[in-house]
């Protein structure tokens, strides 16, 4: 099975200068907690909720007042339409993520596979072992799509 299989096509996505009041409305509106950031179509970091939480309320910084790029996650890491899932979920457990935008030819995003989407569409233990893997403490923040 391919991430074009399981995929959130045109998922909704932010500009790095997007005020973060517009990003957690875009994730309200999308039942998503990650939105990909984009400039000129490519992928260059990603927001999370919990970006937002830990890199600006816990360090009392005003998110009403800051933008995506202000606690964006980067660098990103990317898949391609056409890989297996069994290598996404690969890449997913190496890099600690629970999310990655996907890309077209060109780079531009085109969609986004969570982990939830491989354990809803699989029958495999994949997301079991990213889950594991994501949730182990590393003593450091993770790399983009959080």
């Amino acid at each position: 099975m391919q991430v074009k299989e399981v995929m959130t096509a045109d998922p909704a996505c932010c500009a790095p200068d997007t005020p973060l009041p517009e990003v957690a409305k875009m994730m309200v509106d999308n039942d998503c907690g990650a939105i990909p950031v984009l400039e000129n179509k490519i992928p260059i970091g990603v927001i999370t909720d919990r970006d937002i939480v830990c890199r600006l309320v816990a360090n009392n910084i005003n998110p009403l007042a800051s933008t995506a790029a202000d606690c964006m996650s980067t660098p990103v890491v990317t898949v391609t339409p056409e890989i297996s899932l069994e290598e996404c979920s690969r890449i997913m457990e190496e890099k600690r993520i629970r999310r990655v935008p996907v890309v077209d030819e060109n780079g531009a995003c085109c969609g986004i596979v969570a982990l939830a989407d491989i354990a809803l569409r699989t029958k495999s233990d994949a997301a079991g072992k990213i889950v594991k893997e994501v949730s182990e403490s590393t003593g450091s923040a993770s790399a983009a799509a959080g």
